[in-house]
């Protein structure tokens, strides 16, 4: 499972979040300070809570992030306290950051399509699986938690 969970994480999140952003800002200079340091720890502070989230998922979930391998346990431990999503607020945080590290208008429209690329997913996708597989475990958690942050 650990070899599947890999291959999701780069797949994913890894293309997403780290080849995308890299590939736009190839050739272009970082931003200025204050914007670079804002910007990278925002990216680094998204790469630490989407870590996070990945090992929530491998291990109180026994799954991975990817579709074709989900987790078989309702994640509700760690950042999933606060926000039924907090892997996809993780990913757009990154996006944020490289935005910010490089003062990208192209990463800014890129961050916010994959935002609603998201949420599209979870209302349309995931939301409607995770009530079918869990049932009342589902509907209970929804209850108590925010979709997103707020």
């Amino acid at each position: 499972m650990f070899l599947r969970a890999l291959f999701a994480f780069l797949a994913l999140p890894g293309v997403v979040a780290l080849l995308v952003p890299m590939w736009i800002v190839w050739n272009r200079r970082p931003a200025s300070e204050p914007w670079f340091s804002i910007g990278l720890a925002t990216l680094v502070a998204g790469l630490a809570l989407l870590l996070w989230c990945v090992r929530d998922f491998y291990v109180a979930g026994k799954g991975t992030l990817a579709p074709w391998s989900p987790p078989r346990n309702l994640v509700l431990v760690g950042l999933y306290r606060y926000s039924r999503n907090p892997m996809y607020v993780a990913v757009t945080m990154m996006l944020a950051g490289w935005s910010l590290c490089f003062w990208s208008r192209t990463l800014a429209i890129y961050a916010c399509v994959v935002l609603v690329a998201f949420h599209l997913r979870v209302v349309f996708g995931e939301e409607p699986w995770l009530a079918r597989t869990h049932g009342a475990a589902w509907d209970d958690y929804k209850a108590k938690v925010p979709r997103w942050l707020l």
